[in-house]
């Protein structure tokens, strides 16, 4: 598949790059690493300023959409730029409130989705028995991301959509910037039966298509450093980028994500256009992306050498978030196990 953006989705992914650029995202998720969320909601409002988590909205809630190919390419820009906080759990959250709106909750929609359209508030999501989770676990029993910068915290799944109370066990993950916690059982029910399950599905899918485009730029980021260092560090008088085994590497690279890319963006087409077609499709880009984020993780720790294990360095931010999202919201596994069941139904 040949996906080509248009002039204004460019346009949007140039802005968003030089705003995030501007903002010092590098030193937001060292802060938010440390428990300190000030300069990351900082961007986070400039986020929701910019319309990214407005995009999983529907018009009729101060929303811009849904538009899921828009959604892609606000997420390869944030995995670009290695923004902290639950970025996908909030897109999620906006999504399976917009879902609970058609189906007929419009009391739980109006109190919760303008703050998460408009980016003045956070929102973090645990799915159960839906296929898959967030942050550190699978079905039921999945960890919440980020809780405690979260205002909105929703645990949905098994029949059952509800506000959870508070959270409890706040522990850190292999990526300093992706802490887990979990959520107090009970709070207010805001759906249940049918519409709870469509709507978590609806989450679900939203939660794996930003994941995906995430990876994707998380995977283009390491890349794109790799390459700046390989040119720049020299052995037997030569760059180390003109020796073909490196080469290689990297060219590896650059396919493997040259693969993801029309995958993301082609599942995102399905997405917006529903039906059976966009499980498969959003279970391909989601494996894809992680694996090209993986391998690219894998090439720019053995192409930097010692330095690429260095926590100060600002390329452990992309080697921890690319294993973080690999798994996130279920594993290669967990997705290649939904194409075969779709295939067979």
């Amino acid at each position: 598949m040949r996906f080509l953006l248009d002039d204004e989705q460019r346009a949007f992914a140039r802005s968003l790059d030089g705003m995030l650029t501007a903002a010092g995202t590098s030193a937001a998720a060292r802060a938010w690493a440390a428990g300190e969320h000030a300069p990351g909601l900082a961007v986070w409002r400039g986020l929701g300023a910019a319309g990214v988590f407005a995009l999983a909205a529907p018009e009729e809630h101060a929303g811009l959409g849904p538009l899921p190919v828009e959604t892609a390419v606000a997420f390869v820009e944030l995995g670009r730029h290695a923004v902290p906080g639950p970025l996908v759990e909030t897109v999620a959250s906006v999504a399976l409130l917009s879902r609970l709106a058609e189906l007929g909750a419009p009391d739980a929609v109006k109190r919760l989705l303008p703050g998460l359209v408009d980016g003045s508030a956070v929102a973090t999501l645990t799915l159960a028995g839906a296929g898959a989770g967030t942050g550190t676990g699978t079905g039921t029993g999945a960890r919440a991301l980020d809780a405690d910068a979260a205002a909105v915290l929703l645990a949905a799944g098994d029949g059952d959509v509800r506000l959870a109370p508070g959270y409890t066990d706040l522990r850190a993950s292999l990526d300093p910037a992706r802490r887990s916690a979990a959520l107090l059982p009970g709070g207010e029910r805001l759906a249940s039966g049918a519409h709870a399950d469509a709507a978590a599905r609806r989450a679900l899918d939203w939660a794996a298509l930003a994941t995906a485009a995430q990876c994707l730029g998380v995977g283009y980021a390491l890349l794109d450093r790799t390459v700046a260092y390989v040119r720049e560090r020299t052995q037997f008088g030569v760059p180390v980028g003109s020796f073909q085994a490196v080469k290689h590497r990297l060219a590896d690279v650059l396919l493997g994500l040259a693969f993801a890319r029309p995958l993301v963006f082609g599942a995102a087409v399905s997405l917006a256009g529903g039906g059976r077609q966009a499980e498969v499709d959003l279970a391909a880009a989601k494996v894809a992306a992680g694996e090209a984020a993986h391998h690219a993780a894998r090439a720019a720790l053995q192409l930097h050498g010692a330095l690429g294990y260095t926590a100060e360095y600002d390329l452990s931010l992309w080697l921890l978030k690319a294993r973080a999202l690999r798994g996130a919201w279920g594993g290669a596994g967990e997705w290649r196990g939904r194409v075969v069941r779709a295939s067979r139904e």
